[in-house]
């Protein structure tokens, strides 16, 4: 007879076979019915995904809501989906003549999925945002129809890219400075476009594959690219420097050409005036030392000097009846002509869709930004000067003030002062190479703060333009050493190629634009709206995406609502006055997304937001002084943030490189 003791342990074995084997059934029964689920999800969205695409009823036989897309040894059921351990990982629809409209709205809901190869369609129009699939690894676009501007901030929100093929389209601007913002690329397929402008400094030493052959690309290769193999740069008419050929001072356009011939011509001119003695007075005025020009220094060749082209520029400028002025603007900064930015040491900031731009440090130590724009060809002389003198006369904190500018019909120069942390993009998204976010929640709060100030003073400025900053995002507003914000690339809009600005700039990318075809005074406070959710999110935009997020959590309970905040803002230990922080921080969110509703009527206007987000300076400010809510600083980390700064229109250009650019000194030789 068995003991109580082992009595007791044989019943309780018997007793809990059968409750295992429920547990266990029961547990295969909701992981079955979880599956199931999902693959049942999954399926909706490929099909919606489908259902966006033309040409696909011969193509898709096996695409069926009655069939799950994978199975569970790995197998696909549905043509051209890629599984991994039953589940959709990859999408390779190629060679199938697709055409239509891409829905990647569709497919954000495959939270596996990894790689999309769509080469070798016929799909056209701008280049899908594929900022909405944050998780690729890979994209294959390649020989289809797309074309236009890339939006130069799209890669950004897809960090985890290691190969992007955009090959044998029709792409047009500049290559889109956030590629150099991806930490893991190891594959970027350009060629065959039509890109334009300077290659971005991307950080990478080695590549399995890189071509941006075939394009219009221009200036130096970055050094980084050097030991690459030419036929990587084949078909780009103005790169130069290894591994192809040298680069000379300046490269000779058509227009440098004409002014070749006319420097021929006068001197055959001159000749013949000595020989026939009849043309000396033009001999004599031609041939007169200009003494406000640069002497060419002894030993250097003058048919290679940027000094010399621009003076034979400028000559040749003047006899069409011309102006080589560089107007200033301004009373309070150092005297400089073109001159002295022809001597001025120059390293180039960033090259985009609107042109580019160039730190440029004067003899006197002085440093400026100097800024070419190439889409203002639209707009004539008086009216170009006329609104540039407006903006010359503005004066505020939070406003970065025009200190020169240049007209010339093709080309536009504009001049403003360096500021040394950079672009508020930066310290935002660029936070792989900063290893941190250098901004916690009171410096947040002071660039939101001056942002809005500087937003309200340029409307009560400018009451004529419709949308008085027009392209207001982070690449655009520029922090200076106490971290306070200067709005930059302001008041753009009137003097910008229509065509250009509607493809390009923030206000066309508002919800009444896109509804309407119209944007109103209120269309920067959207911007604004937007940009408060990106300072409290730590998130891009995805205009719209951004604001549905937010929404969608706004009115839920508190651990809900941590999700949206940034979470380097909720890192901080218990503060004296964490309470009342975590209270301005959601009255801060509420402000950004009454500036953001799609209702144009029920948007707040400028001075309602900005005077809103100054009562929530004064809460704040009374609370202890001592205690900060947020991560530290490391503002240490950012001295030297030269490499990361953004001043181009329209761009957010985060690398430098350290070579003098060609076209900076073509802007000279083209002067006129």
């Amino acid at each position: 007879m068995a003991s109580p003791h082992e009595y007791h342990h044989t019943i309780i074995i018997f007793n809990t076979k059968p409750l295992s084997l429920i547990f266990l059934l029961f547990f295969f029964i909701i992981v079955f019915a979880s599956s199931s689920s999902s693959s049942s999800s999954d399926s909706e969205s490929l099909l919606k995904f489908k259902d966006s695409l033309q040409n696909n009823s011969a193509l898709f036989p096996t695409w069926k809501a009655s069939t799950s897309p994978c199975t569970a040894n790995e197998q696909s059921n549905w043509e051209g989906v890629l599984c991994s351990q039953g589940m959709i990982w990859g999408l390779k629809l190629e060679n199938m003549g697709l055409k239509g409209t891409i829905d990647l709205d569709s497919l954000k809901n495959l939270p596996n999925l990894r790689t999309i190869s769509l080469m070798n369609n016929n799909f056209d129009g701008p280049l899908p945002d594929i900022g909405q699939l944050g998780s690729l690894k890979t994209v294959y676009l390649s020989n289809n129809k797309f074309s236009g501007v890339i939006d130069s901030d799209i890669f950004l929100r897809t960090l985890s890219l290691k190969k992007v093929h955009l090959a044998y389209n029709q792409f047009t601007g500049g290559i889109p400075s956030s590629l150099a913002f991806l930490p893991k690329l190891k594959e970027l397929r350009l060629e065959g476009n039509q890109f334009e402008g300077l290659i971005p400094n991307f950080p990478q030493k080695t590549w399995l594959s890189f071509n941006v052959s075939n394009n219009a690309l221009g200036g130096h290769i970055p050094l980084g690219l050097s030991t690459l193999d030419a036929s990587s740069f084949y078909e780009n008419q103005d790169l130069c420097g290894p591994p192809l050929k040298p680069c000379s001072l300046h490269k000779f356009s058509v227009f440098s050409l004409v002014i070749v011939v006319i420097v021929v011509l006068m001197a055959l001119s001159a000749i013949c005036a000595v020989i026939f003695i009849l043309s000396h007075r033009r001999q004599t005025s031609t041939t007169e030392e200009d003494p406000t020009q640069p002497k060419t220094e002894q030993g250097e060749d003058e048919s290679l000097s940027p000094r010399r082209s621009l003076a034979v520029s400028s000559s040749a400028t003047a006899k069409r009846g011309e102006s080589t002025k560089l107007v200033s603007v301004r009373d309070d900064r150092e005297k400089f002509d073109m001159q002295d930015l022809l001597r001025a040491s120059a390293e180039i900031l960033g090259s985009g869709n609107f042109g580019s731009s160039y730190k440029a440090a004067l003899l006197s130590g002085t440093v400026m930004v100097v800024k070419i724009f190439k889409q203002m060809n639209n707009v004539g002389r008086e009216e170009f000067q006329q609104h540039m003198r407006r903006i010359g006369r503005l004066r505020h904190r939070n406003v970065l003030p025009l200190v020169a500018y240049y007209y010339r019909k093709e080309e536009k120069l504009l001049v403003s002062d360096y500021v040394q942390k950079g672009s508020l993009a930066v310290h935002l998204y660029g936070t792989f190479v900063l290893q941190h976010s250098s901004l916690d929640w009171r410096t947040r709060l002071k660039i939101i703060k001056g942002v809005a100030n500087g937003l309200k003073y340029l409307h009560t400025e400018l009451p004529t333009v419709i949308a008085a900053h027009g392209h207001l995002k982070p690449s655009n507003v520029l922090l200076n050493e106490s971290y306070e914000p200067l709005l930059s690339d302001y008041a753009l809009i009137p003097i910008t190629n229509q065509e250009h600005a509607q493809q390009l700039m923030v206000a066309y990318k508002s919800p009444e634009y896109l509804q309407h075809g119209r944007i109103t005074k209120k269309t920067d406070i959207w911007s604004l709206g937007i940009l408060i959710l990106e300072i409290l999110t730590g998130k891009p935009p995805d205009y719209g995406d951004l604001v549905k997020w937010v929404s969608s959590k706004a009115d839920r309970e508190e651990e809900e609502l941590n999700e949206v905040f940034d979470g380097e803002l909720l890192k901080a230990g218990p503060t004296s006055n964490a309470g009342e922080e975590r209270e301005v921080l959601v009255k801060l969110l509420r402000i950004g997304m009454e500036c953001c509703d799609v209702d144009v009527e029920k948007r707040l206007d400028v001075k309602e937001a900005a005077d809103k987000i100054e009562e929530l300076k004064e809460i704040i400010s009374t609370a202890d002084h001592h205690k900060t809510s947020g991560i530290s600083t490391a503002y240490n980390r950012v001295d030297d943030i030269d490499d990361f700064y953004s001043t181009c229109a329209s761009e957010m250009d985060m690398r430098s490189s350290r070579a003098l650019s060609d076209e900076f000194l073509n802007f000279n030789v083209k002067l006129g």
